[in-house]
C-alpha cells in the first residue's frame, strides 16, 4: 500500500518499525498478562466456577444478552481490548458448559464491550471529544450516551442470538490434555471470590483511575496486578505450575501480538495518506449535520483502525462546522459526540487491533471475523446513526 500510494522507499523501514513498535508497546504486555491470567483461570477451573455461578444467577436470560451486558459494564472503566482479553477464557468456559457456539458468545461480548468503549465516559474517546467540542455538561453526555450504548449492546446480543440458532458451528475443541483431565478425578473448584479476583481487580483499579484525579493507574499495571493475584489459584493441588502458566501464556500471546502489531502497521501507513484533509474540504458547508459527522468518523475508523483516534480526529474536524450545521448548543454537541462515537464503531476490520484480539482470543478465522464481527460492528453503527438522528429530531 505504501509503495502504491507514493510513500518513498527510503521511508518504509522507519514507518514499518514505528507502526509495529507502537502497537507492541501499547498493548504488548496487556496481551501477555491477559493470556497468563486466562491460562491460570482455565487450568485451575476458576472459569468453571464463574460460569457455574453466572448460569445460576442469570439462568433466565439467553447467554448472548448476559455476555453483552457484562461487556457493557466492564468496558466503561476498561479499554475494550484489555477487557476482551480478561473475559475471553470465561467466554470459552460458558460456551462449553452451555453448548452455545463460541462464535455467538464472542460476538455478544465484543459488541457489548465496543458500545461502551465508544460512547460512555469516562472512556478516553468520548472524554476527548467533549473537550474538543467544548462541552461543559459531561453529565448530559453520560445520561444520553449510556442508554444509546446499551441499546446497541442489545442489538449486538440479538444478532449473536440469531447466529447461535441459525449457524452450525462447532464448540471450542477440547485438547487431548483437557479430555484426559476430565477422565481423572478433578480437583475441587476454587472459591468464587478467588476466581473473580484476577478479573475484578484490574477493573476496579482502572475504574478508580478513571474517576479519580489523584489515583493514576496504567492499564498494563492494572492487568499485571490481576496476573499476580491469579497466581494465588496455583496453590490448589494437581493444577498447572507457576512456570508452566508463564510459559503457556507467552506461547498463546506471541502469535496474537505479532498479528496485532502488523495490523497497527497497516493503520499507520493508511494514516499517512492525507485523507483527513480531503474529507474535511469535501463536507465543509454541507447541511446534512449529524449524518456527515457520522460519515467522517466512520471513514476515519475504517481507514486507520483506531476508534479512539477516529473519535478524537473527527470531533476536532467538525468543531468549526458546528455553527453552520446548527449543532453548537450543549445538546447539539452531545448528539455530535454520540454521532462521532457510533461512526467510530463502523467498522472494525484488519487494521484494528481489536479485530485481531477478538478473532484470536475468540478462536475465529479471519473469514469468520470479517463475516460476523465486522458485520456486527456495521450493524451497531448503522443502528446508532438511526438512533442519533431520531433522538436529535425529538430533542429539537
Amino acid at each position: 500500500l505504501a509503495l502504491l500510494t507514493g510513500i518513498p522507499l527510503g521511508e518504509l523501514g522507519g514507518l514499518l518499525g514505528e507502526g509495529f513498535g507502537k502497537t507492541s508497546a501499547s498493548i504488548g504486555l496487556l496481551i501477555v498478562f491477559g493470556s497468563i491470567i486466562g491460562v491460570v483461570l482455565e487450568h485451575t477451573r476458576a472459569t468453571e466456577r464463574i460460569a457455574q455461578s453466572l448460569m445460576v444467577y442469570l439462568k433466565r436470560l439467553p447467554l448472548p444478552y448476559v455476555l453483552g451486558s457484562i461487556g457493557f459494564i466492564v468496558s466503561i472503566p476498561v479499554f475494550c481490548d484489555s477487557a476482551f482479553v480478561i473475559l475471553s477464557s470465561l467466554n470459552k468456559e460458558l460456551s462449553k458448559r452451555s453448548k452455545v457456539p463460541l462464535l455467538a458468545l464472542t460476538i455478544a461480548l465484543s459488541t457489548g464491550l465496543f458500545a461502551a468503549h465508544t460512547l460512555v465516559p469516562p472512556t478516553p474517546g468520548p472524554l476527548a471529544a467533549a473537550a474538543n467540542l467544548g462541552l461543559e455538561n459531561l453529565g448530559l453526555l453520560l445520561v444520553v450516551g449510556a442508554p444509546i450504548a446499551f441499546v446497541l449492546v442489545l442489538v449486538g446480543a440479538a444478532y449473536a442470538q440469531w447466529v447461535s440458532k441459525r449457524v452450525d458451528l462447532s464448540l471450542v475443541p477440547e485438547s487431548d490434555e483437557e479430555i484426559a483431565a476430565t477422565e481423572e478425578e478433578a480437583p475441587q473448584l476454587p472459591s468464587l471470590t478467588k476466581s473473580l479476583a484476577p478479573i475484578l481487580l484490574p477493573i476496579v483499579l482502572l475504574a478508580l483511575s478513571s474517576f479519580s484525579s489523584v489515583i493514576t493507574i496504567d492499564p498494563t499495571l492494572a492487568l499485571g496486578a490481576g496476573m499476580l493475584v491469579s497466581f494465588s489459584l496455583l496453590h490448589t493441588p494437581g493444577v498447572i505450575s507457576f512456570s508452566e502458566s508463564i510459559s503457556k501464556g507467552i506461547q498463546i500471546a506471541a502469535p496474537i501480538l505479532m498479528i496485532t502489531a502488523m495490523g497497527g502497521t497497516l493503520g499507520l501507513i493508511i494514516s499517512k495518506l492525507s485523507l483527513q484533509d480531503y474529507m474535511s474540504s469535501w463536507f465543509e458547508g454541507n447541511q446534512w449535520g449529524l449524518v456527515i459527522v457520522f460519515l467522517i468518523a466512520a471513514f476515519l475508523k475504517t481507514a486507520q483502525g483506531s476508534s479512539t483516534v477516529a473519535i478524537i480526529t473527527a470531533s476536532a474536524m467538525v468543531f468549526p462546522l458546528l455553527s453552520a450545521m446548527g449543532l453548537d448548543s450543549e445538546m447539539g454537541k452531545v448528539w455530535v459526540i454520540i454521532a462521532v462515537g457510533t461512526g467510530a464503531m463502523t467498522v472494525s476490520h484488519a487494521n484494528d487491533s481489536y479485530f485481531w484480539i477478538v478473532s484470536q482470543f475468540g478462536n475465529l478465522s479471519v473469514a469468520e471475523a470479517y463475516k460476523y464481527h465486522t458485520f456486527a460492528t456495521l450493524l451497531q453503527g448503522v443502528t446508532g446513526l438511526i438512533l442519533v438522528v431520531a433522538g436529535h429530531a425529538l430533542t429539537t
